[in-house]
């Protein structure tokens, strides 16, 4: 006989990493006539300053913002952790 597990139903949520040393989002603007880019920064303003610099050297008008964002999945109230596979 094969043993059987019983996993209770939780609710977990997705969001934001607001953990202690969590990284905040880093962004970059990429150019789409030229796929040239920005550095990757933490802060907006160097991404932004670098599109419209860009724009301004280039005449290029389109942009793709790429951001990576830290995300953390956590049990809602009162629930355990799942057990490790």
């Amino acid at each position: 006989m094969t043993p059987r597990s019983i996993i209770k139903k939780a609710t977990w949520t997705l969001g934001a990493d607001h953990s202690q040393g969590a990284s905040p989002p880093i962004r970059e603007i990429e150019c789409t006539t030229c796929q040239d880019r920005s550095e990757a920064s933490t802060d907006q303003l160097g991404p932004d300053s670098w599109a419209l610099h860009h724009a301004g050297l280039t005449g290029h008008t389109g942009y793709r913002e790429i951001v990576t964002a830290f995300l953390r999945a956590t049990p809602g109230p009162g629930k355990g952790q799942l057990p490790t596979p």
